[in-house]
């Protein structure tokens, strides 16, 4: 049986849990829920101000069945997250767990739907902070945020999703936030420094891979021909493209494989991969001014002409009647 949540809805249940909230002895700065019983079965410790505006999450949770979280389109804070145990799978082809860390950045996140799978149980940790606060753990030589990691604080454009590989040493820190043996102030100063460390490492992985000082991918060659198979046929049919099971057929690959190689050669899902190709297909039609605005969104898939003008306005700076007219986007 799968049960199913709107944001809206689960939002209530955890309101409702933590009207019951505690502190445990000599630490206020942690509050101690547990998780709804609508949702399953577990515990949860929310650290606030670990630094300034830095928030952090220590959960550990079973779900008997499987659970389904509508998620509506809305502005994101920018979120780390790590799984010691459990898969979360999402429908931009993203896969949450030991394997895998996440990093949601801040932006609008898009509609999507997030499933916690049944008969499993997770411990995770998620970390939270405006975008501009990241500055503070990673300044560059003027102390504002390093051009390498803009990507994370997209303002009113889509948000970045990435699903960076772990590794042991994540994992090891990861242990030591859930299990710490601190109380008290203690405990505090000894989790501010694990989750700078976890930062640190988590987004060294994800520079390291962007700027190329790692292999790109450790796939087979003939995978990455049929990955790359796929991208063609994303781009031979943007307005209607294949779902990842139907490019995996075609390709000849599982779709596991595909959405997986497709992260790893291209760093990006592959919804985000063809909803940046449409807009920018869409910017170039608009520019040579044959078609109508409701044309190009008709064009480009886009059932609803204003959705269209809202999502290219968050992309570009500009509406689409401004591209026509020859102003220029951001870049």
């Amino acid at each position: 049986m799968l049960i199913t949540f709107t944001q809206a809805t689960w939002d209530e249940l955890w309101d409702e849990s933590w009207q019951s909230a505690y502190s445990p002895e000599n630490e206020p700065f942690v509050n101690v829920t547990t998780t709804p019983l609508e949702i399953g079965l577990g515990s949860f410790q929310s650290i606030d101000h670990l630094y300034p505006d830095v928030w952090l999450g220590i959960g550990q949770r079973n779900f008997p069945v499987p659970v389904h979280i509508a998620i509506p389109e809305a502005e994101h804070p920018l979120q780390f997250c790590f799984l010691l145990a459990g898969r979360v799978v999402d429908s931009q082809d993203g896969e949450f767990s030991r394997d895998y860390t996440m990093i949601s950045g801040s932006g609008v996140q898009p509609n999507m739907a997030a499933q916690m799978l049944g008969d499993q149980r997770l411990g995770f940790v998620e970390i939270v902070m405006p975008p501009e606060r990241l500055a503070t753990f990673f300044p560059d030589v003027s102390g504002q945020l390093p051009a390498e990691l803009s990507f994370l604080a997209k303002g009113g454009d889509w948000q970045t999703l990435l699903y960076p590989k772990s590794n042991g040493v994540i994992q090891r820190v990861v242990r030591q936030i859930v299990y710490c043996p601190y109380t008290g102030n203690t405990k505090r100063l000894y989790l501010q420094t694990k989750v700078t460390e976890l930062l640190g490492l988590q987004l060294t992985t994800v520079l390291l891979d962007r700027g190329g000082g790692l292999p790109r991918s450790g796939l087979k060659p003939r995978t990455i021909a049929q990955i790359y198979a796929a991208k063609d046929l994303l781009l031979a049919n943007l307005a209607n493209p294949l779902s990842s099971v139907e490019l995996a057929q075609q390709v000849g690959i599982s779709d596991r494989t595909l959405r997986r190689g497709f992260r790893e050669l291209f760093n990006t899902t592959i919804f985000n991969y063809v909803s940046d190709r449409r807009l920018a297909q869409a910017e170039q039609l608009l520019r040579e001014r044959h078609r109508t605005v409701a044309e190009v969104a008709v064009q480009m898939g886009y059932s609803n002409a204003a959705h269209f003008a809202a999502v290219f306005r968050r992309k570009f700076g500009i509406t689409p009647t401004d591209c026509m007219a020859g102003k220029s986007g951001l870049r």
